[in-house]
């Protein structure tokens, strides 16, 4: 096992009406002026957004407001917040909403203060040093993005969808999660939501760490369970406490506790990445068509981990052979995937004819040559497991 640090310092207010606590949570921080990030009507619609501001009235913060954030956000949306922050002297970013809008909020947030492009953090020509305070209420868990440093965004400019990873300055400071808001989520944003939580685990468990017993225990069971409960939650969709599952999971997914003591990976994100940056596909739905297709790469290339998960997660019997039981669970997974109503090959995506060589290039262009540590892959392996989602 690797050394390690762990840092998770999110205040999490889980269950019924969390979202009112969001005025109290604000000014415990001692913010007075907040910008509310929202994506579409649902959050005018459902009410969330409406009692979220009754509450900071009622606590005496002001606040103005930055809707119409989209999936896939790009670097518009963020000066665009950037400025309006400014403008009103903000003190703190709230999000209202799933990964998207949250990566914007922390995007805006690490912009605010810094002198030059923000765009320079993504590009890595600046380390960023401070933000203004961030606090999520989560409506769509998919992303662990209310946990997590990290924050996705796409410059418009060549395509280029980045993640930076903040261990630190971005972690919202407090995360108010209601799993009622979720009740009415489309059956399809359930389950490319619960896909991209597996996706996160999967980033950490695809690892040549030795001795990660506990580690290797808590991904696979947190796994199992979002394959047991997702199923579950689109045949019973106001079940509270399927839906209370389905949204810690995919909290614990992504707020680090899977990666400690391990060389993470991230091949998987970056290979769909490029996918989303170029086609705009639902990025859980991406996830779903690389997922098996990187995997199938490895089953010959590096097979004893799939084989692995095949055996504590996807319930084949260990035959011996590590390439077949891999094999064998990938099927698994991609039936399970299937009865979410993921996609699983390009055409599931509505893409006909990827143009797999700009995929690839554009990939090491961003991310260099080799990309990954659980296989290092070069150009020549990239176009192979881009080749195995038709």
């Amino acid at each position: 096992m690797n050394d390690f640090l762990f840092y998770s310092p999110t205040e999490f207010h889980f269950g019924r009406g969390a979202e009112n606590a969001a005025g109290e949570c604000c000014r415990a921080l001692g913010a007075r002026r907040a910008v509310i990030c929202y994506g579409g009507g649902s959050a005018v619609r459902s009410g969330v957004l409406g009692r979220v501001e009754a509450s900071l009235r009622e606590a005496g913060v002001d606040y103005r407001e930055m809707g119409g954030i989209k999936p896939n956000p790009t670097d518009d949306r963020v000066y665009e917040g950037i400025e309006l922050a400014r403008s009103f002297g903000a003190d703190l970013m709230l999000a209202v909403g799933g990964g998207s809008v949250i990566d914007t909020a922390k995007a805006i947030a690490g912009g605010v203060p810094y002198d030059g492009d923000f765009w320079d953090f993504w590009e890595g020509k600046a380390v960023m040093q401070r933000a203004l305070n961030v606090g999520v209420v989560l409506t769509i868990p998919a992303a662990g993005s209310e946990a997590s440093g990290n924050s996705v965004i796409t410059r418009r400019d060549g395509l280029k969808k980045i993640s930076l990873k903040t261990p630190k300055v971005l972690r919202p400071k407090f995360a108010l999660m209601n799993p009622e808001l979720t009740f009415t989520l489309p059956a399809y944003q359930t389950a490319a939501g619960a896909t991209d939580m597996i996706a996160h685990i999967l980033e950490r468990y695809f690892n040549n760490t030795p001795a990660t017993l506990v580690t290797d225990a808590l991904s696979e069971a947190l796994i199992r369970e979002i394959v047991d409960v997702t199923p579950r939650v689109l045949d019973a969709p106001d079940n509270y406490d399927l839906r209370a599952c389905l949204m810690w999971s995919g909290t614990l997914a992504h707020n680090g506790i899977c990666g400690t003591g391990v060389t993470e990976d991230w091949t998987s994100h970056f290979l769909e990445h490029e996918i989303s940056a170029v086609y705009g596909v639902t990025h859980g739905a991406g996830l779903a068509v690389v997922s098996p297709a990187y995997q199938t790469f490895m089953a010959t290339h590096h097979p004893a981990r799939i084989a692995r998960l095949a055996h504590n997660v996807w319930g084949v019997t260990p035959t011996g052979d590590d390439k077949a039981d891999a094999l064998s669970g990938i099927e698994r997974m991609k039936a399970f995937l299937r009865r979410i109503g993921m996609p699983v090959t390009f055409a599931g995506l509505g893409i006909e004819h990827p143009d797999i060589p700009l995929l690839t290039r554009s990939l090491h262009a961003h991310k260099g040559n080799p990309v990954g540590n659980f296989f290092p892959l070069t150009p020549e392996d990239t176009t192979q497991i881009y080749t195995l989602m038709l």
